[in-house]
């Protein structure tokens, strides 16, 4: 017996403690707390005029552990501020109207929110990952004041304000698949995948324009193709050449070094090398 009663204490759950901090998932936490013990309706409104006796012994009885456990999940300063609560529904309420405000005040903050809802937009050269964090953590603040967001608002409000760069993702989407029944998931994958798919678009098209790029940078390259493609051609033809595909520069160095060598020169008169023309005119007219 005593290790069944163990196993029960141990799974009980824990009180979250608020420290004026967070109000928002506090009360979430604690909300989720009283349904577990069935003590939502208690705290959220009054102690309900019961004109039986057992029953109305019975209400007191889960309205005192409610407000037990608003005690116990409170620091001292909040302890002393709702001391004089008689009921877990007035403890509750001085501890929401301390650190959310008014009824006038959360509904300026809801308003606030909205908007700022209502003008998000995804910035250039943003990851979608990151952005529909903002998208999610504007959402849950919405949520944690009482204002209800349908699943179709926000992926709609998701594919509307995303940058110029995913249109056609966007437009896609919209045509592809119902986006009443769509889900904030769902649509979170899609969009990855587009995102993964753009990426490795851009690296490919990055890497043949750095190849271009050192390419062109390379003068002895490019003389190299071009002697290869235009010179070739230009030495075909009729007429003879001074060696097949020499460019102009090494024809013309060629013909400068001939000029200044008189050795392998055959003279038209005497018909022998190396004889300048004026001597073998001399020998003709002896």
């Amino acid at each position: 017996m005593a290790t069944n009663e163990n196993a029960v204490s141990l799974s009980q759950p824990v009180v979250p403690i608020f420290t004026r901090e967070s109000y928002f998932r506090w009360s979430l936490r604690m909300k989720t707390l009283f349904c577990s013990h069935e003590l939502w309706e208690l705290v959220e409104e009054r102690l309900p005029g019961v004109e039986d006796e057992t029953r109305k012994r019975e209400a007191a009885k889960k309205d005192a552990k409610a407000l037990c456990l608003i005690q116990e999940a409170v620091d001292e300063p909040i302890l002393d501020l709702i001391a004089e609560a008689g009921t877990a529904h007035e403890a509750w309420e001085m501890i929401k109207t301390k650190f959310q405000g008014s009824s006038k005040v959360v509904a300026v903050r809801k308003q606030t929110l909205r908007q700022k809802f209502e003008m998000l937009h995804m910035q250039e050269g943003e990851l979608i990952k990151e952005y529909l964090s903002r998208v999610v953590t504007i959402v849950n603040q919405i949520k944690a004041i009482g204002h209800k967001l349908t699943e179709e608002e926000v992926v709609g409000k998701v594919l509307r304000s995303l940058s110029s760069r995913w249109d056609y993702v966007a437009v896609a989407i919209e045509e592809a698949k119902d986006i009443a029944k769509m889900s904030m998931d769902e649509l979170s994958g899609s969009l990855q995948a587009h995102e993964i798919r753009i990426n490795r678009s851009s690296e490919k098209g990055t890497e043949k324009a750095f190849y271009m790029k050192g390419d062109a940078s390379n003068p002895r390259d490019a003389e190299r193709r071009t002697n290869r493609g235009g010179f070739r051609g230009s030495c075909r033809g009729r007429g003879r050449s001074r060696g097949r595909g020499a460019s102009p520069e090494r024809r013309s160095s060629g013909n400068h070094e001939n000029r200044g060598n008189k050795s392998s020169v055959q003279c038209y008169h005497c018909k022998n090398t190396g004889t300048s023309r004026q001597i073998a005119g001399l020998k003709t007219n002896q």
